[in-house]
């Protein structure tokens, strides 16, 4: 395999950190809406709750770009990192380079 995997992984480590970093910053944003009747606030209820839905689908984004990471680390770990999880060919070592969690080649991800 023409990938160097040490790359790789510092590559998919470094994001899991920015995501996991981002995903606790994030939780407040994600928390129940509260509505104070006793104050007047700039935003509406309906413009928190937008908010909120937003930042949960964010969230749940974030989560299922963490489960490709480990899955790929995973991959890493049992020597299948960069080939096809369904056909079992290598995946263009450019493919990885693009996106080092990558687990189907071109043919297999249509």
């Amino acid at each position: 395999m023409t990938v160097d995997t040490d790359i790789a992984r510092a590559a998919l480590q470094a994001r899991q950190d920015e995501l996991e970093k981002l995903s606790e910053s994030s939780a407040d944003a994600r928390a129940t809406v509260t509505l104070d009747q006793a104050s007047v606030g700039r935003l509406s209820r309906m413009d928190a709750l937008q908010s909120q839905a937003m930042a949960q689908a964010t969230e749940r984004q974030r989560a299922a770009e963490l489960a490709r990471i480990k899955s790929a680390l995973l991959r890493m770990e049992e020597d299948e990192y960069g080939y096809c999880i369904v056909c079992g060919e290598e995946i263009a070592p450019k493919r990885l380079e693009i996106d080092p969690a990558a687990s189907h080649c071109v043919k297999c991800a249509k």
